[in-house]
């Protein structure tokens, strides 16, 4: 057998990886902190190789030339835990039709790919239902090169508050298409999979259920490297103006349906005395809506403290918090409430499904009743350390033996090694 011939073997062995969806590797977002953690987890892993969709521009895009140990191969490609990243450029102003162009040339340029180095069996991982009009073409053509589609829905965009009605209607819509035309249904929460099945049975290609699976986001439960006397994080308190354990935290994106007006405004009708500290990206028009309607701003305990991008940093602020307030009502399994889970000891988490499922007994609970949350809080104020420490303990247990990262990145192994397989 020749070298060409071994050499190819070779290449055969290995299974090719398209992930299509996220803005880039590691920035705030759930399918960013996801393909982050599985590409570094699997970036030495001989039997697959992933490619990347990245934005080259505009809103969440990745700069290689500023990302340690990224490896650059052209002006249009590089390469990050051992996964090959391809830019895609975005149109100015395209509003809400930015995402769907997005991933309508990233998954053309997939098919680019695929056939200019001749890859064999590729499955392409899709993540979020926004281009369901395409659906059908893109399945059509990926077959034609003898791939497969995977799907993450995510979690109930169409519910999101920051799209108009007509949007909101399309992303219905396009969910339905999507699901329709997808080899696999990878669902990232059980109360996904099961709505997935309620609505979507029956419907698929030839009046099919469609094929799905379970596999959650993961978390760390180790502690950050950073020591409690590190200048990084001294310098950071100092900076923030708070303290440790003497603040209550959230971590995550400035949108509506995170329901930061509640936070704000219950936290600002507590009589608690420590701070309430908001590590997100600001959204100008969205911040100076809630200072209109809650006048923040004359509450020195409200303080937005912006990015945090060092994880080690992160992690340290969250182990820090007294304690973590979560607001994300239309997700899926929420990697920020993971994290909290894996790091801060006490977690008060807006009352819905996807939360209770993740948490269970480990957390506090809370609605968007008036006065709710406001009092939740002032009890967990007057908590005693041993009760806190205990909330910790089961919350680290829970994450460890349902959500470890390690876990579901040898899921992901599976999947996509063996399953493939058993789609015909």
């Amino acid at each position: 057998m020749g070298k060409r011939e071994k050499e190819s073997m070779q290449e055969n062995r290995i299974q090719h990886i398209f992930l299509v969806g996220a803005k880039s590797l590691g920035a705030y977002g759930g399918y960013e902190t996801f393909i982050n953690k599985l590409t570094e987890y699997h970036q030495n892993n001989e039997r697959i190789q992933y490619h990347v969709a990245c934005k080259a521009n505009g809103d969440g895009c990745m700069n290689p030339h500023k990302t340690e140990n990224a490896q650059i191969i052209n002006s249009q490609e590089f390469k990050y835990h051992n996964a090959r990243c391809f830019r895609i450029k975005i149109p100015e102003k395209l509003g809400p039709a930015q995402a769907i162009y997005y991933d309508v040339a990233a998954l053309k340029e997939c098919c680019k790919i695929i056939r200019r180095d001749h890859i064999q069996n590729p499955i392409v991982y899709i993540m979020a239902c926004r281009i369901g009009p395409f659906a059908e073409h893109f399945y059509r053509e990926i077959h034609k090169l003898g791939g497969k589609i995977y799907l993450n829905p995510d979690g109930h965009e169409w519910k999101r508050a920051k799209w108009p009605a007509f949007v909101r209607k399309y992303w219905k819509v396009s969910e339905s298409m999507m699901v329709k035309w997808s080899d696999l249904v990878i669902c990232d929460s059980k109360t996904i999979e099961k709505y997935i099945h309620i609505c979507y049975d029956g419907k698929g290609i030839k009046g099919r259920d469609p094929r799905t699976i379970f596999i959650a986001y993961g978390a760390e439960t180790r502690k950050s490297k950073l020591s409690d006397a590190d200048p990084v994080f001294k310098d950071w308190c100092s900076e923030k103006g708070v303290k440790p354990f003497e603040y209550y935290l959230v971590v995550g994106r400035f949108v509506p349906e995170n329901n930061y007006e509640i936070m704000i405004r219950e936290f600002m009708h507590s009589h608690s005395k420590k701070n309430f500290a908001i590590v997100t990206n600001v959204n100008k028009k969205f911040l100076d809506e809630l200072e209109q309607k809650l006048h923040f701003k004359n509450d020195k305990r409200i303080k937005f403290v912006g990015t945090v991008y060092n994880q080690e940093l992160l992690m340290k602020i969250r182990e820090n918090a007294y304690g973590y307030f979560h607001g994300h009502e239309v997700g899926g399994t929420n990697p920020s409430l993971l994290e909290a889970l894996g790091s801060t000891k006490l977690n008060l988490l807006l009352d819905v499904g996807f939360n209770r499922e993740v948490a269970e007994g480990n957390a506090l609970y809370w609605t968007k009743e008036n006065g709710n949350l406001s009092g939740l809080i002032e009890n967990a104020d007057e908590m005693t350390f041993e009760k806190i420490e205990e909330f910790g303990r089961k919350a680290k247990e829970r994450i460890a033996q349902n959500y470890s990262w390690q876990d579901i990145v040898d899921q992901y192994e599976e999947i996509f090694l063996t399953q493939k397989e058993r789609i015909k």
